[in-house]
């Protein structure tokens, strides 16, 4: 026996053996949900389990396409690759909308090199639409341990000629592997997003921050959008790694100037024109009202968009290509809407509110996948109070992949379908495993190896078996 045949054995031997289950395992009320519509969920989860097609189209994303930043040859490459595959999964229906952007960005290079008082290279990435430095930018570097630190400096010169340096660590409150530590990362985007402007009102020449991530690696983690102030000072911003950003606030510590050279050759283009990519299976009763299963298509253009958000994409498309491939179409229909531009400001979402805005009720219930591609470890709803039972009861259906039922009901959609959440439409939330999420998106290390099939397709069934239920049963989510 060789040694790829022997790990294949024990990876099968390794896997729960839960897809042959019935509905009877966790007993669902049949007067909340029909033992007919209970029983084919547990066959289309048990199906989902056994299949790989989340982690193919992952693959096909990542290897047909690759870095697909709003605006890019790349962007236009996923809108293409988008419709055929749709068509090639058989969804029914499938369209794109139009979504502008007011101004491309071309990333250009980055490089950085403490002058003073000991010469060291720097890794250093810009900050998305960060303006160049128009050659070398040489001056002094001054450490905030936090964005309001830097806030705390009153507006005016007092950091004139400096380069502000904000040294927050978001691996200093590592999260746990079971979704939570948004609250670090949150605080970590504060400053990505919002220190260029307020850097620059305090005189600033340039914002340096440590990278927003919980890594160890050498390399810097990009984000954030178009966040210049009209009438502020467009300065250049920057992430360095946290090794970089360590070995600044040691030579700090050591009482001397520390002084940074760096060069961008960011640049701007003209406006650019995208599209959200939508594929809909059809309802067979009621196809005017639907549920939503969203992810953003777009990805920064370090890595290849694995994690973020390959595998929302990927488990999104064969959550309803599953259903899809069902003896018959559900009582109402699924969109997919895989939304442009989330990385540099929801512009997809938006553009998707304005042109639907007169149909939100027809939303009954949705759910976005923006967190990488670990499996779900706790469901929680976002539901009218009537409707609770029923997500009840369908959580019987996931528990036996080991996903717990959170009582809050006070979620919204992740990411892009917040802003739908907040108009009205019913959401249910997957928290999920990070598998070290923060460590890789937004980095060079954001490819496809990254991606453990086993949680992808636990993930995918989690979600399938959800909504085929949602999509199947004639009930409205917001009462």
């Amino acid at each position: 026996m060789n040694l790829k045949t022997l790990a294949a054995l024990l990876a099968l031997a390794s896997t729960p053996v839960i897809a042959q289950g019935d509905a009877n395992e966790n007993p669902v009320d049949p007067s909340i949900i029909p033992a007919d519509i209970a029983a084919k969920a547990v066959a289309l989860r048990a199906r989902a389990l056994s299949d790989n097609l989340s982690v193919d189209i992952v693959e096909s994303v990542t290897t047909e396409v690759g870095p697909r930043r709003m605006g890019t040859v790349g962007d236009q490459r996923v809108i293409a690759w988008a419709q055929a595959k749709f068509k090639e999964l058989g969804f029914d229906r499938v369209w794109t909308e139009p979504v502008e952007l007011d101004r491309g960005w071309i990333r250009g290079e980055a490089t950085a090199e403490i002058v003073e008082p000991y010469p060291h290279n720097v890794v250093m990435t810009a900050l998305g639409y960060s303006v160049g430095t128009n050659g070398d930018l040489t001056a002094e570097v001054v450490e905030f341990p936090s964005y309001d630190d830097l806030l705390a400096v009153p507006e005016g010169d007092r950091l004139k000629g400096k380069i502000a340096f904000i040294s927050y660590s978001m691996a200093d409150y590592e999260p746990p592997e079971d979704g939570a530590g948004r609250g670090a990362y949150g605080e970590g985007t504060r400053a990505r997003g919002k220190g260029r402007v307020e850097a620059a009102k305090r005189g600033a020449e340039a914002l340096v921050i440590r990278s927003v991530g919980i890594d160890d690696n050498r390399n810097g983690h990009t984000g954030s959008g178009y966040n210049y102030e009209e009438g502020v000072r467009m300065i250049p911003t920057a992430a360095i790694s946290a090794p970089d950003a360590i070995l600044i606030q040691n030579m700090l510590r050591r009482g001397k100037p520390v002084v940074l050279k760096m060069n961008l050759t960011s640049e701007y283009t003209g406006p650019q024109m995208s599209a959200n990519i939508i594929g809909e299976i059809t309802g067979r009763v009621d196809p005017d009202r639907f549920v939503l299963l969203g992810a953003h298509v777009d990805s920064w253009d370090e890595g290849t968009g694995a994690l973020d958000d390959g595998a929302g994409i990927g488990s999104m498309m064969a959550t309803a290509a599953f259903i899809g491939q069902m003896e018959q179409r559900p009582r109402r229909s699924i969109r997919v809407i895989l939304f442009s531009g989330e990385e540099i400001g929801f512009y997809g979402v938006y553009a998707y509110m304005k042109e639907h805005a007169g149909n939100i009720d027809n939303h009954l219930l949705g759910a976005e996948v923006d967190t990488g591609g670990g499996r779900a470890n706790t469901l929680k709803s976002g539901v009218g109070p009537n409707s609770l039972a029923v997500v009840r009861e369908m959580h019987k259906l996931v528990a036996p992949l080991g996903i717990e039922f959170n009582d809050g009901n006070d979620a919204q959609a992740q990411s892009d379908m917040s802003e739908v959440s907040k108009a009205g439409m019913p959401a249910l939330h997957l928290r999920q495993n990070l598998n070290g999420y923060f460590k890789y998106h937004h980095t060079p290390n954001d490819t496809f190896d990254k991606i453990i099939p086993e949680d992808m397709r636990y993930l995918t069934a989690a979600y399938a078996t959800l909504f085929y239920v949602a999509a199947e049963m004639d009930i409205d989510f917001r009462k």
